[in-house]
């Protein structure tokens, strides 16, 4: 069904009819996102390999799931991993018991999730706000820079933002009038609810509570909250979620001080994180002129069209929803809007990272995506939104010759270096924010590295240059969904050379080739398989060599962030060292292969001095052994 509601607040001029319609056919539509999904986010599943910090280490609990079989207690590297909730990791052991233990399998599940959110809004903006304003929706969602910036490592945001969404869409389909089964929608939201508490905690209570309650005063409809089947969808509620929860807790207990999963994860991760309290403390907060600044990098290119939103839904403020008279376009804005703010407020007083806003991404473009639909169909009566429609094409323009030209300049300064594929040889490597922001590797890349991404540069520099300016020029011809999909065509494009430039980098952000070092080493009989191999300080520096190796690996001086915790339990296995217990033991029993990262290199090289033998290095980051390579036939 389409509806016809959009045509509302338009001009007059224009029919809901001819509105709603003038869009692409829904099976066109349909493959025009598949196709932008199968490009962007399904061909970069197979490289670059599970990057170091969090992309390898929820990796490596959901491996450690298949392993053993225990789908209750999240472990990583043997030590307990009690910060997250199951519901990501049961996906990615499901995908690597289908495909095995790679980076296709370990990404699958996200990818997945981004293509169901794009049909998500497709699906809604279409039912609320017409075809067009469908299509939008789910384009926008597909080529923003942000879903594809922190889709790259294996995060929850965007399943917890799959849920809770649906969940919304639920609410809403139970209140319509016109529902045929309001029972199931009712359970479907009562069970996504619960998935998305199994994605990323109480969180997703807090979201859903508070934009559905917000809601359902302002609009009158607390009154037909029976139609949600609160006794009932609430027990299903439970059924849902509560099992794993009570089995973690009861199966983890003891920890730091008596303190159990109970307290670490309910305690710890959910109320003493919102207070930048948690223990350890290993997040920053992003200053709040950054916090809000750089949803506009985030949302781009959409944003640059944010000023018609907000004139748009100005306009719009009189319209309120009501328990009888409420159309489901005017209950979506509203819902869409309050869940969007509560989200961000949020944020912006919690402990915070860049990708934390996730879950409002998609509520805040289809709103955008509504916005701009209504401003194309008044564009020749309305001539403040065709200003500011001028203006955000205008400055995407100019962003795209000020690019192009960068990288040209780029191009043309490097044209006589030479190619080296270890990009992280020629970074700057500055602990900007201590790399507790995860955006913080950017401020890495110096001049000199460019020659490395010659290709991803030229495909930018050539969407740039010539992306925006066909768009403005379309839309100059009233040619608006033309314009809007040349948009999302060039930053297709761009995405598409993000990835490859992320390809070019995997060197310095994951360690997945001095793990095969090791495993090549084993194959040719020059080092044992029973070597002890060891990670000089804490495991996030190289958490991709304990799941490409498929084994355990010692820490020296790692006892610290996500391994501090899980480390005071008592049947803890004895993973960590001190660099007093690693100099001891140095030379002795069996080989020891130690990996060190950049950061770490100096005071290696304090410890240690010449009684160490280098067997790899990349992007600064090296692999020694404590004596001579074995000679193949002591192993035959």
């Amino acid at each position: 069904m389409t509806s016809p509601t959009l045509s509302a607040p338009l001009a007059t001029s224009t029919s809901s009819r001819a509105q709603s319609s003038c869009g692409p056919a829904r099976p066109t539509a349909l493959i025009v996102i598949l196709s932008l999904w199968l490009v962007v986010f399904f061909a970069s599943l197979f490289a670059p390999p599970l990057l170091d910090d969090a992309d390898a280490t929820h990796a490596n609990a959901a491996r450690n799931m298949v392993l053993t079989g225990d789908l209750v207690t999240l472990k990583v590297n043997g030590i307990r991993y009690l910060e997250k909730a199951a519901l990501p990791y049961w996906l990615d052991a499901i995908s690597f018991r289908i495909f095995g233990f790679n980076t296709f399998a370990a990404h699958l599940p996200q990818a997945l999730g981004v293509l169901l959110l794009a049909l998500l809004g497709f699906h809604w903006s279409r039912r609320a706000y017409g075809d067009r304003a469908g299509f939008y929706t789910g384009i926008f969602v597909l080529t923003s820079a942000g879903v594809f910036l922190f889709t790259r490592i294996y995060i929850p945001e965007v399943l917890l933002s799959l849920f809770i969404l649906v969940a919304l869409y639920c609410l809403l389909r139970v209140l319509e009038k016109t529902t045929t089964h309001p029972s199931v929608h009712a359970y479907t939201m009562w069970a996504a609810l619960a998935f998305a508490v199994l994605t990323k905690g109480l969180v997703a209570l807090v979201f859903f509570g508070g934009a559905a309650m917000i809601y359902l005063l302002i609009s009158g409809e607390w009154r037909n909250l029976g139609k949600t089947k609160p006794v009932s969808g609430f027990l299903l509620f439970l059924l849902i979620a509560a099992p794993w929860h009570i089995l973690a807790g009861l199966r983890n207990t003891g920890g730091m001080n008596g303190h159990g999963f109970f307290w670490f994860y309910f305690v710890n991760e959910h109320f003493l994180r919102f207070l930048g309290k948690r223990y350890p403390k290993d997040y920053n907060k992003l200053p709040g002129y950054l916090f809000w600044s750089l949803h506009l990098v985030w949302l781009f290119p959409w944003s640059l069209f944010s000023p018609v939103a907000i004139i748009q839904g100005w306009r719009l403020r009189q319209l309120r929803p009501t328990p009888t008279g409420s159309s489901f376009s005017t209950g979506t804005s509203w819902l869409l809007l309050i869940y969007a703010a509560l989200v961000l407020i949020f944020f912006s007083i919690s402990t915070n990272q860049e990708y934390y806003t996730f879950p409002a991404y998609l509520a805040i473009l289809a709103l955008m995506a509504a916005a701009l639909v209504r401003s194309e169909f008044s564009y020749e009566e309305d001539p403040t939104s065709r200003r500011w429609i001028t203006a955000g094409h205008a400055t995407y323009t100019v962003i795209g010759i000020a690019a192009a030209a960068a990288l040209v300049y780029g191009l043309w300064s490097s044209r006589n270096l030479p190619f080296v594929p270890d990009i992280g040889e020629l970074l700057a490597h500055r602990g900007v924010g201590d790399y507790t922001l995860s955006m913080s590797h950017f401020f890495d890349l110096t001049g000199p590295s460019f020659a490395a991404l010659r290709l991803p540069a030229t495909l930018a520099a050539l969407a740039f240059a010539f992306g925006p300016a066909i768009a403005w020029w379309l839309r100059s011809r009233k040619r608006h969904l033309a314009s809007t999909t040349a948009i999302a065509l060039t930053s297709t494009i761009f995405l598409v050379a993000a990835h490859i430039a992320l390809i070019r980098f995997a060197p310095m952000l994951s360690s997945a080739n001095l793990a095969q070092k090791i495993l090549r080493l084993e194959d040719d009989h020059l080092v044992s398989r029973d070597s002890q191999v060891l990670l000089f300080g804490d495991q996030a520096y190289g958490s991709s060599i304990p799941f490409y190796l498929g084994k355990i690996v010692y820490l020296v001086d790692g006892r610290s962030t996500s391994m501090l915790f899980g480390s005071t339990f008592p049947d803890a296995p004895p993973i960590f060292l001190t660099h007093d217990q690693m100099l001891k033991d140095w030379g002795s029993g069996p080989r020891k292969i130690l990996f060190v990262p950049l950061e770490k290199r100096d005071e290696v090289d304090r410890l240690l001095g010449n009684n160490k033998i280098p067997l790899a290095e990349t992007s600064g980051k090296a692999l020694f052994t404590d004596r001579p390579l074995d000679h193949p036939s002591n192993h035959q």
